[in-house]
């Protein structure tokens, strides 16, 4: 634990620990490598040290899926530099320290100039402003506080002073690693009691050969024959040993994402980072934004109001001259957008924003605007930019033409001039007609853009027109929200519209129930949600399903109260401004069709056409992912379990393993290598879709995959003992051909178990079958190597030819693997 006033103890021993479990916070500059040395480097993983014979394969794919070509690109980039030291608490007392030599849980102190040497949590300070325009593109310093208390590695701090403590986190595949080293160390333990009885049983006379005589008698053993039969128990173990450590495991998380990478690309999702797609699996909220993401961004113009007169876009020329005059300056000169004219075309090409494409069509189109003419007259003086917080773009001309949320230009206007160019005072009364008249637009899902001008020269006159722009032509977004839905995953809607606007999208795609959720709680304004107090945003944010007039800050606090409620989180966005909401989330989509760069650098994933129904699909494969390695550990952990079962009874009841060293290294190599591919390559099922998200701390291994690796364990032990003890009785055979129906009967149940573990739940085990292609390939080239093991590799494998009816008894006593899976399957599992 760390004392947040007197830091870490300074106890070496203590920093030490943490180093070692956490890592040094400086990067790792290794050598060039070359393909010798990822060969090296796997046999340094003791997994793989004891089964290295079964191992061949596993190395190939484990090499090609590291990324031999990454590597050597990570050299060309520069050194980091090492040198950089920070303050920290320790002992009670400031220690100035490398930060390579930081460990989780410091307290690190920040003054102005310091650069934020890892990730971690705010403890204290005053005015702590951190620039973090080179992680998230935001130009804008953030304030450090309780309320947002995250600090990123590489971010400068720009001005106050405070304290840090430094955090950590690991991904979803490190827990592959752990169960992988926990279920290894159990095999080892078991190979280890195997080796203490086989020892003890030999040398104090319990053991005899072939032909019934003691194998050891004290004095009398030659010493060839001791180190003979103690070389033969090592063996035995060791072999015990590469069967229990499941080093197919990781292989199996890097193979099932590689695999669903590929097919993710044909399905418009370009996956950045690996963990992104697992964590995908596990998303329970979505914050989307409107414009680009659930919209097309496309608009144009459909309603025009001069005062409190609604005008026909298509008549809007016979408005008083003098306040066309004005408008044409405010559409052509504050705009960011062009208009180009094409020598083979009549139609200009306009250029700009969504916004700015539609006004300047309709300036162009409708009311005659020549872009040329206005920017040949009039000399721009000043601009002053559209941005979210002021909502607004100025021009200073000779005149100024300003381009407001019609809202607050409401609020700035004291006069409006009616269609034929009168100019009337803006009372109280007009005020609240105009108000019902945006509203009234709002509802209708349109946007609302104000005109207002006012002369340098002091003598007052505002103009407040209203043109307005249709709702943006919808996606086929509703059934992807609902889809959304049946699979767990909330769907929230963060926009900069005003109310009436982001209520009307949200109906229209289904984010709101038009009989449930039309309370208040649903739909709050950002600013509202931003002057919450702590308590209220939590108790606040899961009843909210629209968020307008947001802000940027607004979206990245509701990341990080969804994500301190337990939420996993994803987070669509296209722009710069989405950038910091992009970065805190869990998952951040990137619409890359008219997205920006910075966005794209900060997101997780890319969705290749910006619509919102591959969504659904990222969900899919994401489950699709972590199902498929749920399946892999269940067949898996069913060979472990039976192999060392029916090894240790043998070897505790008898003395004898079932087994030869040969034998399962073969079970293991075509098992742990063969079955990964079976597995990696199931495609996702419309059945994952109702199923509720994976929480964060869910176990890899459930109750259903318990219930159904025990019932598969338990019966190959059963028929396996069975024919261990009884069967020369059984069948009246010799002990070799015994030994073969063993080994047979053991692989062909792992083989019809391939089918049992497709499917966790689902009785039906051969649904969809056909559409995997490679599964199906697979067991039969595993049954046609068996069949060459048993029949013509007989001294290799030290096994028997079986004649057909023991082939027939082997695989009828595999297939009832079947029906004991689908009765097991019947029992219910809670939860």
């Amino acid at each position: 634990m760390t004392n947040l006033e007197n830091g870490l103890s300074g106890d070496k021993t203590d920093l030490m620990q943490r180093t070692d479990v956490f890592n040094a916070n400086k990067y790792i500059e290794p050598p060039a490598k070359n393909f010798l040395s990822f060969v090296l480097d796997e046999f340094k993983d003791m997994t793989k040290v004891i089964p290295m014979a079964s191992d061949v394969l596993s190395l190939v794919f484990g090499i090609k899926c590291r990324g031999l070509k990454q590597e050597k690109q990570f050299q060309e980039h520069s050194n980091e530099s090492s040198n950089t030291r920070v303050e920290v608490v320790r002992d009670g007392r400031r220690q100035t320290i490398s930060t390579s030599d930081i460990v989780v849980g410091d307290v690190v102190c920040l003054k102005i100039g310091d650069q934020v040497p890892a990730d971690g949590l705010f403890v204290d300070g005053h005015s702590l402003k951190v620039d973090e325009s080179s992680m998230t593109g935001e130009s804008d310093h953030i304030e450090v506080c309780s309320e947002n208390p995250f600090l990123l590695s590489g971010t400068k701090v720009i001005d106050g002073y405070g304290r840090m403590m430094v955090a950590s986190e690991t991904p979803l595949q490190a827990r592959l690693n752990r169960l992988t080293s926990f279920i290894g160390k159990v095999g080892l333990l078991v190979a280890a009691l195997v080796l203490l009885i086989l020892m003890v049983r030999h040398f104090t006379g319990h053991t005899q050969d072939k032909a019934g005589h003691r194998e050891f008698t004290s004095g009398k053993t030659k010493p060839g024959d001791v180190i003979k039969a103690v070389v033969h128990i090592v063996s035995t173990t060791v072999t015990i040993a590469v069967v229990a450590i499941p080093e197919g495991l990781p292989l199996a998380g890097t193979l099932t994402l590689t695999y669903s990478l590929k097919h993710m690309m044909g399905d418009n999702s370009m996956v950045r980072k690996l963990s992104a797609c697992e964590t995908m699996g596990s998303a329970t909220t979505i914050c989307t934004d409107k414009t680009g993401t659930l919209t097309m961004n496309e608009m144009r113009v459909t309603e025009f109001w001069m005062g409190k007169e609604q005008v026909s876009v298509d008549a809007s020329r016979k408005m008083a001259a003098s306040i066309l005059e004005v408008l044409l300056q405010g559409i052509g000169l504050n705009t960011t957008g062009t208009v180009q004219k094409r020598p083979s075309v009549s139609v200009p090409e306009i250029l700009g924003s969504p916004t700015e494409k539609a006004i300047l069509s309709w300036g162009v189109l409708e009311l005659g605007m020549t872009m040329d003419e206005l920017k040949q007259e009039w000399e721009i003086i000043q601009v002053e930019a559209f941005n979210s917080e002021k909502k607004r773009s100025m021009v200073a001309v000779r005149r100024r033409g300003e381009q407001e949320a019609t809202e607050m230009i409401l609020a700035l206007c004291s006069d409006y001039y009616s269609q034929n160019g009168m100019m009337n005072v803006m009372n109280d009364e007009g005020r609240s007609e105009f108000r019902t008249t945006i509203k009234n637009m709002a509802d209708k899902s349109l946007r609302c853009i104000a005109f207002a001008y006012k002369k340098i020269n002091g003598s007052l006159a505002q103009n407040h027109g209203r043109v307005q722009e249709d709702g943006l032509t919808l996606l086929g977004v509703r059934n992807a929200v609902a889809s959304c839905r049946s699979a767990g995953a909330n769907i929230k809607m963060i926009t900069g519209d005003n109310m009436h606007t982001a209520r009307a999208i949200a109906l229209e795609c289904g984010i709101l129930n038009p009989d449930k959720d039309l309370e208040e709680e649903a739909i709050v304004e950002g600013a509202q949600f931003r002057n919450y107090s702590p308590e209220q945003r939590m108790a606040a944010i899961e009843k909210i399903q629209v968020m307008a007039r947001s802000s940027p800050f607004d979206k990245l606090l509701m990341v990080q109260c969804l994500k301190q409620k337990g939420h996993v989180v994803a987070v669509t966005g296209d722009g710069t401004n989405d950038t910091p909401a992009l970065k805190e989330a869990d998952i951040g989509l990137f619409m890359g069709i008219k997205g920006t760069e910075v966005a794209k650098e900060s997101s997780d994933i890319v969705i290749l056409d910006d619509n919102f129904a591959s969504v659904v699909t990222l969900l899919r494969w994401g489950r699709c992912v972590y199902y498929n390695i749920q399946k892999f550990i269940q067949f898996q952990l069913t060979l472990n379990v039976a192999a060392l079962i029916i090894n240790l009874v043998a070897v505790v009841s008898s003395g004898e393993v079932p087994f030869t060293a040969v034998q399962l290294l073969w079970v293991n190599l075509i098992m742990d290598t063969l079955g990964v591919l079976a597995f990696a390559t199931e495609r996702p099922t419309n059945n994952l879709m109702r199923k509720p998200p994976i929480g964060r701390s869910e176990p890899l291994i459930n109750r259903v995959m318990l219930r159904n690796l025990t019932s598969q364990a338990l019966y190959q032990v059963v028929v396996l003992l069975t024919l261990q003890f009884k069967g020369s009785s059984i069948f009246r055979m010799d002990e070799k051909v015994k030994d073969t129906i063993i080994f047979n009967c053991f692989v062909l149940c792992l083989v019809f178990n391939v089918f049992n573990a497709r499917k966790l739940e689902e009785k039906n085990v051969f649904e969809g079958i056909h559409k995997n292609k490679l599964l199906l390939w697979i067991v039969s080239m595993t049954i046609f190597l068996q069949v060459v093991m048993v029949e013509f590799l007989k001294r290799f494998a030290n096994t028997h030819r079986l004649g057909w009816g023991q082939w027939g008894a082997c695989i009828g006593l595999a297939a009832l693997s079947w029906p004991i899976g689908w009765l097991f399957k019947c029992i219910p599992i809670s939860g």
